[in-house]
């Protein structure tokens, strides 16, 4: 391979050239424009591509291996040290690693790269580089290309019952961008709220803010969000998880979500549906459709793969009303060029070919099992602790009993090297509510969960005698 360095030299300098290319590549080690590790040019092709001769390079590499600043590897090339001379300054690499931490995650939102389709992806990713065409290489629709626009609306027609033309689709980087492209439209309609959720999402909490729209807290009881306590904040915009609220896992009730519907019509509002992990539903009851198949026309249905498949594909979509997509399209396009054409080919390909839904059954019975697990090592270790909500998604929500410090619960898991979220930390206003823990299992390996429950239960008693 052939690797290339940016230096230059001077013929004209009364400097040898041996000692302008050591100095060269000398300072941008000290620099920090040449890393360590980095790999350098063979000295042959270093010679070619400066016009020297190879002699000058080869003299010049070896120099700097003799003052620490190269390595040379038979077999490996050239490479700057990554162990530096101590007169220079330079800052360690970032770890590509994380650092070591609790034995068990319970936290949400933690990746399971274990579960993602590699043999899948790979086959449908090449499979487009095979057949792509040249359009499909260049920039972009800003809303999305038409193949996987076709597919999505197919596919949520299909399972959660979405009422959309693939027109009414838009592909986005993850929900975090959807959500951006919403707020700054619902300005540009003269919205300055956002009703949200309490307790709810904090990052969402903090990312609308920083949007410049204000959040406005809505309690959430077991029905789901109270809709009359909507009504009274005045906002004309909700964003809501009607199929398993973030983070109690209850299910919006159908009386409640006649209410919603109601609202949104009578005060000419928007609803941003939030159908963050509609394709893992377990439990024995009906499953609720989108909240968006109720009025295409107020509700924006929301979706990505981050637990489908993984966050770092930064894929998600939009169905957007027909009134509001015009609108959009325009801010997006302000914005930027639209997403990676090959993740979208590769992403629709899989839907196409049923490769999706084969590694949902796949994984929809994995998260079960361990979903069920969890339930029963609660009620082994916790037992005066309820789950409540719905079985659905990667995680439950299990409610402590009243005068219980979470706290204490939480810190003494810690101790215990599990990773646990509690309740009050979903919580924005008014009085604090029950203790709780979020737990959360999309991560945690099923042979983990009767001992990560076993040190909770342990802390748990322990809050209890203090």
């Amino acid at each position: 391979m052939a690797w290339h360095l940016s230096v230059q030299v001077d013929r004209d300098s009364a400097v040898p050239l041996t000692a302008q290319l050591q100095n060269a590549i000398k300072s941008r080690v000290e620099d920090r424009v040449l890393h360590p590790g980095a790999r350098l040019p063979s000295s042959r092709q270093l010679a070619q591509d400066l016009g020297l001769s190879r002699s000058v390079v080869v003299e010049a590499y070896e120099q700097l291996i003799a003052e620490g600043y190269l390595d040379a590897v038979r077999g490996s090339g050239t490479h700057v040290t990554r162990k530096l001379p101590e007169q220079t300054a330079a800052s360690p690499l970032l770890d590509a690693r994380p650092a070591s931490g609790p034995r068990w995650d319970l936290r949400v939102g933690i990746a399971n790269l274990s579960s993602f389709p590699r043999q899948e992806w790979l086959n449908s990713y090449t499979k487009v580089l095979q057949n792509v065409s040249r359009e499909g290489m260049d920039y972009p629709p800003v809303a999305g290309i038409a193949e996987l626009r076709n597919e999505l609306a197919g596919y949520l027609g299909r399972v959660r019952s979405v009422r959309a033309e693939p027109a009414q689709v838009m592909i986005t980087a993850g929900f975090a961008q959807g959500l951006a492209l919403l707020s700054d439209s619902l300005q540009r309609l003269g919205l300055r709220e956002l009703a949200i959720e309490d307790p709810g999402h904090s990052g969402q909490r903090r990312f609308i803010l920083d949007t410049g729209i204000t959040p406005l807290p809505v309690p959430v009881d077991e029905e789901g969000l109270d809709v009359a306590a909507l009504a009274r904040t005045g906002a004309r915009a909700v964003l809501v998880t009607p199929a398993h609220q973030f983070p109690t896992g209850v299910m919006l009730s159908p009386e409640r979500r006649r209410q919603l519907l109601a609202w949104a019509r009578e005060r000419d509002g928007w609803i941003i549906e939030d159908d963050y992990d509609g394709e893992f539903w377990f439990d024995h009851g009906v499953r609720p459709t989108a909240l968006q198949e109720g009025d295409p026309e107020r509700v924006v249905y929301a979706g990505t793969t981050s637990k489908v498949l993984v966050p770092g594909l930064r894929l998600g979509w939009l169905a957007i009303p027909p009134k509001l997509y015009p609108l959009m399209e325009r801010v997006r396009s302000r914005q930027d060029q639209g997403s990676d054409t090959l993740t979208q080919l590769a992403f629709a390909e899989m839907m196409r070919s049923g490769l999706l839904d084969r590694h949902l059954r796949r994984v929809r019975s994995r998260y079960r099992s361990r979903r069920d697990a969890l339930a029963a090592a609660v009620r082994e270790s916790l037992p005066d602790a309820r789950i409540c909500g719905c079985a659905a998604g990667l995680h439950s929500y299990a409610l402590l009993p009243p005068g219980t410090d979470e706290a204490a619960v939480v810190h003494g898991a810690l101790r215990r090297s599990v990773l646990v979220r509690g309740g009050q930390q979903f919580r924005f206003r008014g009085p604090p509510g029950p203790p709780a823990l979020l737990l959360g299992y999309g991560s945690l390996p099923l042979t983990g969960i009767n001992d990560a429950m076993a040190a909770i239960g342990e802390a748990y008693e322990e809050a209890r005698q203090d």
